[in-house]
C-alpha cells in the first residue's frame, strides 16, 4: 500500500447507518477529486452482528480492496444481542473495536465511541499494550453522548464522520453539501451541529502527532459512484429490458430493486413472485410474448430456475438471468463473497444444455457485458446469464458519467416483422416453421411473437418438429440438436471475429509467467501483477469473462506465451481451473492454483505472496489464510 492513500474504516452493528455513513464519506471523498473503491462486509441478520465498510481513496487508479486499512473509526454495536463476554457469540458490543485490529497497519488511526464502548473492554482487548507495540493513535470520543446532545442516538455517526475529518485535516465542504442533499429541516439542522462540534471538539482536544492525510487530486471528468449491481441494471434498461421477475435474495436483491424503483418511469414491468421457478417462468413467458425480459438469483435460489431456463434453451426462447454468487451450499455464508457458482451456472438443467454465460470482473464490464448479454440472446434465440458475487455487487467505485453515454437499444434480434413473415416457410396447415432446420443460418431459426400474422406455431420443451410438434423422430432430433449446438460456435465466431474481447490483458506481453482469473478477482490480480514487474519478478494477467462459448483462441494463446500460470479464484475445488483443464487439457501441468473461501475477497499483497511461493520457488508457506493446489502431475 502507498503513503498517498487513505483506507477508511467504519465498524458497528447492522442498523447502525454503517452503509449509508460510507456511501457519504465515499462520495466526499471522489468529490474532492480521489478515486475511490469500498469493500462492505455484513452479517446475514437485520440487526446487530458486526459489519464494517472500508473506503480506499487515493489519487491515482484503485481498482481493489488494500492490504489492511490506515483508520478505524468503531462505533461498537448498538444492536449487540448480548454484551457479555461469556455469552455464545461473546460481547458482540466490542467486536467493531476488537476484529478489526488484526488488519489495522502500523502507525494507524483509532477512533472509538467511549459513550458505548467502557474503559473494562478496552482493558479486556488490551487496547493499550497493542497500540504501543504497533505505534497505533487512539482517541476516544464519547460520540453516543454528543449525539443525543443535539439530536438522537442514532446520529453518532456523524459525529465519528467529523472526528475523522478533524483528524485528517479534511474539508467539510463536501461532507455538508451531501448531507444538505439528503435531508433537510431539523434533520438537517441536527446534523451539522453535531458534524461541527465533533470537528471543533477534536481539534481543540487532541494533539494530532500521525502524518496520515487525507490525499489531493482531482478528476477531469465528472464522475458517478456506483456498484456492480448500479452497472449490470444500467446495462439491462440500455439494451432495451423492460421486465423484470424475482423474488428477493443476497445478494441479487440489488439488482431487483433498482431496475424495480426505475421502470414505473419508462414504462417497464416488475413482479415479484412467490418464488425464483415462477420469477424464471414469467421472465421467459415475458419474452415469448415479445418484450426484452430478465430474471435472477443467488445460488439456491438459481438452482429453482433449472427447469425454466431448460424450457427456454429447448423453447429458444431469449431471456437473461442474472445468478449472484455467495459462499454456501445451501445457505452457507449468505452475504459473504465466492465464486463458486461456476459450474452450477454452466451445468444446471437437464440433458445437453446451451446457453451464453458471462463473468464481468469490474463496473464497466458489469455494464457491457450485460448489455452484450442481451444483444447475444435475442440475436441467437438462447439464455444468456451473467455471473458475479456479493464482491462485485456491492462494492463502489467511481466510474466517469460519459462511460455511460450510449443508445439505447430495443431491437429484438431475429424476430421477423409480418411482411417477412408472408414469404417465411409455412407447412400445409398454415403454421410457421418456427424451429425450421432446413435453411437456418447459424443454428438460428427465424422468430415470431403472438399476436403477428403468419406466425403461429407450437412452443413446447419436448422435442419438435419444425412447427413445434411433438417428436421423437431420430433424423428431426439429430437435425434440431445440431443447429441448436451450431449457435455456440457461431456465437463464439462472433465475439472472436466481430465484437472487441472481452477478456482483460495486463502486464507486459513478453512476461515469463502468467496468473489468469475470472470475475470480480480481477481487480486485485491486476494490482498483483504490478506490484510482482515493480519486484522485479516478470509476469502477466489475464481475466477471462467468457465462460460459455469458452474463448479457446485467446486462453490458448496466453498460456503457450507462460512458461506457469497461477489462477486466482474464491472458491475451495478450483472451479475455474477445472474449466480451463476441460478446455485446454494439454496446459494442466502449467496451471497452479491459489484458492481462498473464507468469505473474504482477495487482497492484493495475497497474490503476491501466492506468486512467490508457488511459482518464484521461495520455500516458504503463505500466511494468508488460502489454499495452493498444485500443477497437474507435480
Amino acid at each position: 500500500m502507498s503513503s498517498d492513500e487513505l483506507i477508511w474504516r467504519i465498524a458497528g452493528g447492522s442498523g447502525d447507518g454503517i452503509d449509508s455513513t460510507s456511501q457519504n464519506f465515499a462520495k466526499a471523498l471522489m468529490r474532492s477529486g480521489l478515486d475511490v473503491f469500498t469493500h462492505r462486509h455484513y452479517p446475514s441478520r437485520i440487526r446487530g452482528g458486526h459489519t464494517y465498510v472500508e473506503i480506499r481513496a487515493a489519487d491515482h487508479e484503485v481498482q481493489s480492496r488494500g492490504d489492511g486499512y490506515n483508520f478505524l473509526l468503531s462505533l461498537g454495536d448498538s444492536f449487540a444481542r448480548n454484551p457479555q463476554e461469556e455469552a455464545y457469540y461473546g460481547n458482540e458490543e466490542i467486536k467493531p473495536l476488537s476484529e478489526n485490529l488484526d488488519d489495522l497497519r502500523e502507525g494507524g488511526i483509532i477512533v472509538y465511541d467511549e459513550g458505548l464502548i467502557s474503559d473494562e473492554d478496552i482493558e479486556a482487548i488490551d487496547l493499550e499494550a497493542r497500540a504501543e507495540e504497533n505505534d497505533w493513535h487512539v482517541f476516544p470520543m464519547d460520540l453516543r453522548g454528543l449525539a443525543r446532545e443535539h439530536g438522537r442516538e442514532v446520529m453518532r455517526n456523524t459525529a465519528g464522520v467529523g472526528v475523522t475529518a478533524a483528524l485528517l485535516d479534511m474539508d467539510l465542504e463536501h461532507i455538508e453539501d451531501l448531507m444538505s442533499d439528503a435531508m433537510g429541516g431539523d434533520v438537517l439542522e441536527s446534523n451539522l451541529e453535531i458534524l461541527h462540534e465533533a470537528y471543533e471538539t477534536t481539534r481543540e482536544e487532541y494533539e494530532f502527532e500521525h502524518d496520515l492525510r487525507v490525499p489531493e487530486g482531482s478528476h477531469e471528468t465528472e464522475q458517478a459512484l456506483l456498484s456492480g449491481s448500479n452497472a449490470i441494471a444500467y446495462g439491462a434498461i440500455d439494451a432495451g429490458c423492460r421486465f423484470i421477475s424475482g423474488y428477493p435474495m443476497t445478494p441479487w436483491t440489488d439488482v431487483f430493486t433498482i431496475l424495480s424503483q426505475n421502470f414505473p418511469d419508462m414504462g417497464g414491468i416488475s413482479e415479484q413472485v412467490e418464488d425464483e421457478i415462477a420469477a424464471a417462468a414469467l421472465a421467459v413467458g415475458a419474452s415469448h410474448a415479445g418484450v426484452k425480459a430478465m430474471s435472477g438469483s443467488s445460488g439456491g435460489g438459481f438452482a429453482l430456475m433449472s427447469e425454466p431456463l431448460g424450457l427456454a434453451e429447448m423453447t429458444e426462447t431469449p431471456v437473461v438471468l442474472i445468478e449472484a454468487m455467495r459462499a454456501g451450499p445451501s445457505t452457507g455464508m449468505p452475504t459473504k463473497p465466492e465464486q463458486a457458482d461456476l459450474e452450477h451456472v454452466l451445468y444446471t438443467s437437464q440433458g445437453d444444455s446451451q446457453r451464453v454465460v458471462f463473468a464481468p470482473g469490474n463496473i464497466e464490464e458489469a455494464y457491457e457485458q450485460t448489455r452484450l448479454a442481451f444483444d447475444i440472446a435475442w440475436d441467437y434465440q438462447i439464455p444468456a446469464i451473467i455471473v458475479y458475487d456479493q464482491k462485485l455487487s456491492g462494492e463502489n467505485t467511481n466510474v466517469d458519467v460519459e462511460f455511460f453515454d450510449r443508445d439505447v437499444s430495443p431491437d429484438l434480434g431475429s424476430t421477423l416483422t409480418e411482411a417477412e413473415l408472408r414469404e417465411a416457410a409455412h407447412d400445409n396447415s398454415g403454421k410457421f416453421k418456427r424451429f425450421n432446420y432446413e435453411d437456418a443460418e447459424n443454428g438460428v431459426a427465424s422468430r415470431s411473437i403472438p399476436g403477428q400474422k403468419g406466425g403461429r406455431y407450437l412452443a413446447t420443451g419436448n422435442e419438435h418438429s419444425p412447427v413445434g410438434h411433438i417428436s421423437e423422430d431420430p433424423d428431426n432430433r439429430v437435425a434440431q440438436m445440431d443447429r441448436r449446438l451450431e449457435k455456440l460456435e457461431s456465437i463464439r465466431e462472433e465475439l472472436d471475429e466481430e465484437r472487441e474481447s472481452t477478456q482483460t490483458y495486463f502486464g507486459d506481453e513478453t512476461a515469463e509467467y502468467g496468473i489468469i482469473t475470472w470475475g470480480s478477482s480481477q481487480g486485485a490480480v491486476e494490482e498483483a501483477v504490478s506490484r510482482l514487474n515493480e519486484n522485479g519478478h516478470s509476469v502477466k494477467g489475464l481475466s477471462v469473462s467468457d465462460m460459455m462459448p469458452f474463448p479457446e483462441a485467446e486462453v490458448t494463446d496466453f498460456l503457450e506465451s507462460v512458461d506457469e500460470a497461477l489462477v486466482v479464484e474464491m472458491n475451495a475445488t478450483a472451479q475455474f481451473r477445472g474449466l480451463l483443464q476441460k478446455e485446454l487439457g494439454r496446459f494442466g501441468e502449467k496451471l497452479t492454483s491459489l484458492l481462498k473461501y473464507n468469505g473474504n475477497p482477495f487482497e492484493p499483497a495475497e497474490i503476491v505472496e501466492g506468486y512467490e511461493v508457488n511459482l518464484a520457488d521461495e520455500d516458504r508457506e503463505p500466511t494468508a489464510q488460502v489454499r495452493i493446489e498444485p500443477a497437474a502431475g507435480d
